[in-house]
């Protein structure tokens, strides 16, 4: 892995998950912008960072199709919903997702 996607692996560890009941609005808006700056950095030319909802999504989807990021509307809703909550296995499922697509995508 390069260094950048080692950075954002570490980056994606160290993020405080909303466990409990937390709100999770600020958790989305940090794996979003975590996401757009690797876009940025490795699709410059593309202008992925501009893309939101649906569209974001399925650009992420064709960079890795086995982190299934399509299925995680609460990524690009939830952002923008403060009160958000997520239970346990939608944040481990959502995590995990992210993690695949720092260490696979092309």
């Amino acid at each position: 892995l390069d260094p950048l996607r080692i950075a954002a692996l570490a980056e994606l560890a160290l993020m405080p998950k909303p466990y409990d009941g937390a709100p999770a609005g600020a958790w989305l808006q940090q794996l979003n912008g975590l996401l757009k700056r690797l876009c940025r950095n490795d699709y410059p030319y593309s202008q992925s960072h501009t893309l939101n909802g649906r569209k974001w999504l399925a650009f992420l989807d064709n960079r890795c199709p086995a982190a299934g990021l399509t299925r995680w509307m609460v990524l690009v809703e939830g952002a923008y919903k403060p009160e958000c909550k997520l239970d346990d296995k939608a944040i481990a499922g959502l995590t995990q997702a992210v993690d695949t697509w720092i260490r696979k995508h092309v």
